[in-house]
């Protein structure tokens, strides 16, 4: 379903760029670590065998995502999560549950009795 209006072009690039954030699995792994709390980069670092500037970059593409935030306290940089973003993903997956609720339902039944199920 094409979208025609600015404010479906901002959703859809804002889609865009959370998912393409998400696709990485380094990216994933500091959204997971900073569910349970901000961070400074040093320790988010920590677990990957990378430099910090390696690991700058992927918190820039979040930054972008908007899926997190950086608060600068001196030359102290926190990150955070923001879970507004994942509220756009969660929005565009819903329009799909349905169908996907569906037939997965469908599936159950001809499991349990497959002879009983008409084919479409």
């Amino acid at each position: 379903m094409p979208h025609t209006n600015l404010k479906s072009k901002s959703v859809e690039r804002q889609l865009d760029l959370i998912l393409a954030a998400m696709s990485d699995q380094t990216r994933r792994a500091i959204i997971a670590r900073l569910a349970r709390g901000s961070g400074m980069i040093t320790e988010l670092a920590e677990p990957f065998k990378m430099s910090l500037p390696a690991v700058s970059k992927h918190l820039r593409v979040l930054e972008r995502a908007q899926l997190i935030q950086r608060s600068v306290n001196g030359r102290v940089h926190r990150f955070s999560l923001t879970p507004g973003a994942l509220r756009t993903v969660d929005q565009w997956l819903t329009a799909y549950r349905s169908f996907w609720e569906g037939n997965l339902d469908l599936l159950a039944r001809y499991a349990e009795k497959p002879e009983k199920i008409k084919h479409r």
